[in-house]
């Protein structure tokens, strides 16, 4: 059975919170990904989507040049450790309806798996993520 570490990717676009949410956005579309990671050091402290930055800066009229990454992220993020199972990391995206999961050991961030990078490697995972891979349904997101 495969462990996350083995498909996590390692390189991971991230910002601190004090970073403008205009950066993020720049960071975010040139990048082209819908997140960034929150970072203090090496410790995960948050994340922060698009889905964010419309809900809790563009629609309320918000000046994306005065507001923070940390003003408006997702604290609790939920994330999983490098030696878990991908099958464990399938049971906590399904029971969270996330897409992604940071990686963490001793509060530190490794990297990041997300449902098609598993579903790439353990096609039977399609049976625990197909939902979520195939249908991008808008819920109430946690993290991810």
């Amino acid at each position: 059975m495969m462990i996350v570490s083995e498909i996590m990717n390692k390189d991971v676009e991230k910002a601190g919170p004090k970073t403008k949410i205009i950066e993020a956005a720049r960071v975010m579309k040139e990048k082209d990904i819908d997140y960034l990671l929150v970072v203090e050091e090496t410790k995960l402290v948050g994340i922060v989507t698009e889905e964010d930055i419309v809900e809790k800066v563009v629609s309320e009229g918000r000046e994306a040049d005065s507001v923070t990454i940390g003003e408006i992220m997702v604290r609790d993020v939920i994330h999983i450790d490098a030696g878990s199972s991908l099958e464990d990391a399938a049971r906590l995206m399904t029971e969270h309806k996330i897409k992604k999961l940071p990686v963490v050991e001793n509060k530190k961030l490794l990297g990041i798996v997300t449902a098609q990078e598993m579903v790439a490697a353990e096609p039977k995972m399609m049976d625990h993520l197909g939902e979520l891979v195939l249908f991008a349904k808008r819920q109430k997101r946690i993290a991810g």
